[in-house]
């Protein structure tokens, strides 16, 4: 078994899914789309249940990537300006896609509950990184709860996808909201001086 063979299968799919949504896309459509015989694919995967899952932790995969070449950075200007620039850029992020969200939580609730939980921990685990430099180097506050703040932040991002037709009910898209919701963190934990540097 191949997984370079694996990952195009998960890759492709993803892109069909992105387009298409995951309801839409059968087996037989991505075979097609691939040009391999069904029985090619149930051996990389026992069912489409288990491609979801699958392409689901590769979206993970892909976000914690980006993170770790921030992690790289020594420097928390360029930090947090690369950070900025990411979210702004982002666009292979299930999260984004409100059909993707839509078919996830009414067909594959259970991928979509570990993916959620996944993102959780991955954004924890980052944020906390970055604000103990941004303390370290005076752009933090001192005196932040850092757990605490990673875990609310985190929080607000996990419950935002799960309640996504709310927020468009009212308006508003994940983009708008994630932009917001980083204004207001970022004002949050920044001191004097990081203020000055993130005006």
């Amino acid at each position: 078994m191949s997984e370079d063979q694996r990952a195009h299968i998960i890759k492709t799919a993803g892109e069909m899914f992105f387009r298409l949504g995951i309801r839409s896309v059968s087996i037989d459509d991505i075979c097609r789309e691939l040009g391999m015989s069904k029985k090619t694919f149930y051996v990389y995967f026992a069912s489409k249940d288990e491609l979801v899952a699958q392409m689901l932790h590769a979206n993970v995969a892909h976000i914690a990537k980006k993170m770790e070449e921030l992690n790289k950075l020594h420097d928390f200007r360029q930090l947090v300006t690369k950070f900025l620039k990411h979210q702004e850029a982002e666009k292979n992020d299930v999260r984004r896609v409100p059909q993707l969200v839509y078919d996830l939580k009414k067909y594959y609730p259970r991928q979509f509950a570990d993916f959620q939980h996944e993102c959780f921990e991955t954004q924890k685990m980052n944020i906390i990184r970055y604000l103990e430099q941004g303390q370290q180097e005076g752009f933090v506050r001192a005196d932040l709860n850092v757990e605490l703040t990673a875990v609310l932040f985190a929080k607000i991002h996990s419950d935002a996808i799960r309640d996504l037709e709310e927020i468009e009910a009212h308006g508003h898209n994940m983009h708008q909201l994630g932009h917001t919701a980083m204004d207001i963190f970022v004002r949050g934990v920044l001191s004097e001086e990081g203020m000055k540097l993130y005006n």
